[in-house]
């Protein structure tokens, strides 16, 4: 099968910079001629913005492909650097997170007691035996105990796995056992919409016998006491985080781990139903999460106030909550909940009450509120905005203006951001201050990174063409491995290209007139229609173009006549039902897709759904649409935020 994706969707406007915003940009455009000269140099001068116990000499050794180490022969500690020197270069009353819990309690907590906390719970960890190479399992709610059990565990060179505080017991399970924990670090449990969402039952489930005996390397549970909900105690194996580390030493020397440390494994759903349990290191992942966060987000750490809304629990809120501000020493807003509780303005009073400047989020969430209707947005003050970001899938050009125009007051730069939990940090993206920005286009990789679009062959399409996106050359924050399967680690990401030495990423892209990127999704999604190879995501667009439409998902169903048909699931914008009737509007979308792409896109069937099935993560599983459209039975449903939402949209095709 041809790999050329057809490319039917055409976006022109284009927005450069203010020269107000580009003079006091901390990016430049020379970024680019500085690592085109010398990409190793240029990596190097990077890293040595860190503090480094011992320095490399070092920077790449890529003599194993595809394994690589960065700055090998150089020592560092993660949360020194996250902590401690910015506290010993003066700065230990700088609020580090501003956090919010969901009922509104809420808290300030500066570097100095953020590094107080992260010693003492290090010595706790310390005395129950957890020592550099450990794993240490952290299921939490988005609470500052998490950010400093991250970088507790950091510390003492030992590796975490935060799996995400919605996961089953059976999911908690099999990360813990396939890493091999030591320590589970939880709370009672965690606030989200508007209830108690108990996490410390799910741990003692997962780790009590589900049928092949009890869990065998847990030895202890540290236990922050959140909601105060009802929770079972084993008694020698639970401690209660309030009363372990506040009695503890609040003094803790950080030692110097080597660069290629482990730092933390990070589960992702594999296409089998085992997880893969991506492998990061310290040196490279700290280098690039810092300097990413610094350039993309023009992060000036004494005025700016940041917020990434990811929960820590997906690699977004490793690197752009927990990793790279806190590197760069800023002042960020941490919020336990979720956007539409107890109202659905709640993330807009955030911006208001705390000033933020710097908001990155995940299309999703910016299509949820354009359903909801800008009305709610512009009951408070946004003035504070300056620049707003894009993170876990391509955003639809339509959406994207709507979060300039509404969010933005039509002035703020948007950064939208291509990368990986297997990449570790940022890849692809404009950078303020610097790049003319293109509604819906990832745009350009960044300084030090090699990227390309090629065909099967992994030859180059070149500019007006799409096909597969690949990484051309290793980069610092890159995957050291699949936890425990080296096999499987070259297999997925390497073997398609061996003779290139290529990463692909399993994504779908183009290149535009200029040469810049446009994602257009996961290859699995890419449909045959009639010949044509179609995005969905290009589809998606079209459909949230129409004023009707707030968020659309397009799989493509087998067809007898046409081998795939396009089949597109709408939900309607709340303010278009209010003045109009829904029927005959799939009738009409179905025409307005023919006229802003062409006949053959035009969807065979749509449906018109209250919610579409996304992961905690906000990624909509195309898949489960799939066997809907197809009329299959509807496959796992566990990683779903809400699993109820299939049975609703199978009753609506019925």
């Amino acid at each position: 099968m041809s790999s050329q994706i057809d490319h039917l969707l055409t976006e022109n406007r284009r927005f450069a910079p203010s020269p107000e915003f580009a003079a006091d940009a901390v990016a430049t455009a020379d970024l680019y001629a500085q690592a085109d000269a010398d990409r190793e140099g240029f990596w190097a001068e990077q890293a040595r913005a860190l503090h480094w116990h011992t320095p490399f000499s070092q920077v790449l050794d890529w003599s194993n492909p595809p394994f690589a180490q960065w700055f090998a022969d150089g020592e560092l500690n993660v949360a020194y650097n996250c902590l401690d020197r910015h506290v010993e270069a003066g700065n230990g009353d700088r609020v580090a997170l501003l956090w919010e819990g969901e009922p509104g309690d809420e808290r300030r907590v500066t570097y100095a007691e953020l590094t107080d906390e992260v010693k003492r719970a290090a010595n706790v960890l310390r005395g129950l035996g957890v020592e550099a190479g450990d794993r240490v399992a952290i299921y939490m709610p988005m609470i500052p105990e998490a950010i400093a059990a991250m970088l507790a565990v950091a510390r003492l060179g030992a590796v975490h796995s935060v799996i995400f505080g919605g996961f089953s017991a059976d999911s908690l399970r099999t990360r813990i056992d396939d890493a091999g924990a030591k320590v589970v670090i939880t709370a009672d449990g965690g606030y989200r919409k508007g209830r108690v969402s108990p996490l410390k039952p799910a741990v003692d489930q997962a780790l009590a016998d589900r049928g092949a005996g009890p869990q065998g390397t847990v030895e202890h549970v540290l236990v922050v006491r959140r909601t105060e909900n009802e929770v079972g105690w084993t008694q020698g194996r639970d401690i209660w985080w309030h009363d372990a580390v506040p009695a503890a030493s609040g003094e803790h020397e950080a030692q110097a781990f080597p660069a290629e440390n482990p730092l933390f494994i990070l589960y992702t759903s594999g296409t089998t139903g085992k997880p893969k349990g991506i492998l990061h290191t310290s040196g490279g992942y700290l280098t690039q999460a810092t300097f990413t966060n610094k350039v993309v987000h023009d992060l000036h750490p004494e005025t700016d106030v940041f917020w990434c809304t990811a929960d820590i629990g997906w690699i977004t809120g490793h690197s752009y909550v927990t990793y790279g501000p806190l590197s760069n020493g800023a002042t960020q807003v941490l919020y336990e909940g979720t956007p539409e509780t107890p109202h659905p303005g709640r993330w807009w009073e955030l911006v208001e009450k705390y000033g933020v400047t710097v908001l990155y989020t995940a299309p999703t969430a910016i299509r949820s509120f354009m359903k909801l209707g800008r009305q709610i947005p512009q009951q408070f003050d946004l003035s504070s905005i300056r620049l707003l970001g894009s993170v876990g899938e391509p955003i639809n050009p339509e959406a994207w203006m709507w979060y300039r125009e509404i969010i933005g007051a039509d002035a703020a730069p948007i950064v939208d951001t291509w990368w990986q939990t297997e990449t570790g940090s940022i890849m692809v993206s404009a950078l303020p201050g610097v790049t003319e920005t293109k509604p819906g286009s990832a745009q350009v990789p960044l300084p030090g990174i090699g990227v390309d679009v090629v065909d099967d062959q992994g030859e180059h399409v070149g500019n007006g063409n799409g096909g597969l996106l690949v990484l051309t050359q290793p980069w610092p924050s890159m995957l050291r491995g699949i936890w425990g399967d080296p096999e499987r680690f070259v297999e997925t990401y390497w073997e398609k290209f061996q003779n290139k030495g290529y990463y692909f990423a399993g994504d779908g892209a183009r290149l535009d007139e200029d040469g810049d990127v446009w994602f257009l999704g996961r290859v699995d999604d890419v449909m045959n229609v009639s010949g044509h190879r179609l995005s969905t995501t290009e589809i998606e667009s079209a459909l949230v173009g129409n004023e009707a439409v707030a968020e659309a998902a397009v799989v493509g169903a087998s067809d007898e006549t046409t081998g795939q048909a396009v089949v597109a699931f709408v939900i309607v914008k709340q303010s278009y039902l209010s003045a109009h009737e829904p029927e005959g509007l799939a009738d009409t979308l179905r025409k307005w897709v023919g006229e802003q792409i062409g006949p053959i896109a035009r969807p065979r069937d749509i449906y018109i759904v209250g919610e579409l099935p996304k992961t905690r993560s906000g990624k909509i599983m195309r898949r489960l649409l799939r066997d809907v459209a197809e009329g299959r039975e509807v496959g796992d449903t566990t990683t779903l935020a809400d699993t109820a939402v299939m049975s609703v949209i199978s009753a609506q095709v019925k």
